[in-house]
């Protein structure tokens, strides 16, 4: 694997990661489930980024689709 793409371990999670134009881009969702310790870390920040948008807060996130 190379250095731009390798993956880093925080508590013995693994975390994606890419280097691109010289900063390091981190999977949210690889972090979320490492600080959170959640059995599935993508429904956890799904459920947070609804949470906040239903409360009048910031987008979390991007229109992709």
């Amino acid at each position: 694997m190379i250095d731009e793409k390798k993956l880093v371990v925080f508590q013995d999670k693994k975390i994606r990661r890419i280097l691109h134009n010289n900063e390091w881009y981190f999977s949210v969702v690889d972090v979320v489930g490492a600080l959170t310790d959640s059995t599935d870390a993508k429904d956890y920040w799904y459920r947070l980024k609804k949470r906040e948008l239903d409360s009048g807060g910031v987008e979390l996130s991007t229109f992709c689709r």
